[in-house]
C-alpha cells in the first residue's frame, strides 16, 4: 500500500475501507511531470526521422502516467498516448492499403493529423493549458 495516496479505515460496522488521499502536487513534481511531457512530445518529432522513438515515447508515458494522475499534465499525458495508437492504427490501414491505390492518401493524412496533435499539443502544454479529450 502507497503511504502517500492509500489509508484504511473502518467503515460503520468494523469493515475495512480503502479510502484514497489525494496529496497536492509539488512544485517539483509538476516541473519534473512537465520536463517528462516534453520529453515525449520532443521523441514524438523525432520519430519523423526514427520510427522507434515513438514507441519510446508511449512507454515513457505509461510508466509515469501515475506521477502526473490528478494535475493537469495528465491530459497531455492521455492526448500523447491516444495519438500513439490512432497514428499506429492509421499507418496500418494505410500500409494494407496501398495496393488499392488509397493507402497513400491515409499515410499522407494520418502524417498532417500527427504532426498537428504534436503541434497542438506542445503549443497549450507551453501556455500551461490542458489537453480536451
Amino acid at each position: 500500500m502507497n503511504e502517500n495516496t492509500d489509508k484504511q479505515s473502518y467503515g460503520q460496522e468494523g469493515q475495512r475501507v480503502k479510502t484514497e488521499i489525494v496529496t497536492p502536487a509539488t512544485e517539483e513534481m509538476l516541473k519534473s511531470a512537465r520536463n517528462v511531457t516534453t520529453l515525449v512530445y520532443a521523441l514524438q518529432v523525432a520519430s519523423l526521422l526514427v520510427g522507434i522513438t515513438f514507441l519510446i515515447g508511449v512507454v515513457v508515458n505509461y510508466v509515469k502516467l501515475n506521477d502526473v494522475r490528478g494535475t493537469w499534465l495528465e491530459s497531455h499525458f492521455r492526448w500523447q498516448i491516444r495519438t500513439f495508437w490512432f497514428a499506429l492504427l492509421w499507418s496500418v490501414v494505410g500500409f494494407f492499403t496501398l495496393g488499392l491505390g488509397i493507402g497513400f492518401f491515409i499515410l499522407i493524412a494520418n502524417s498532417v493529423w500527427f504532426i498537428y496533435r504534436i503541434v497542438k499539443g506542445w503549443l497549450n502544454l507551453n501556455d500551461g493549458k490542458e489537453m480536451y479529450i
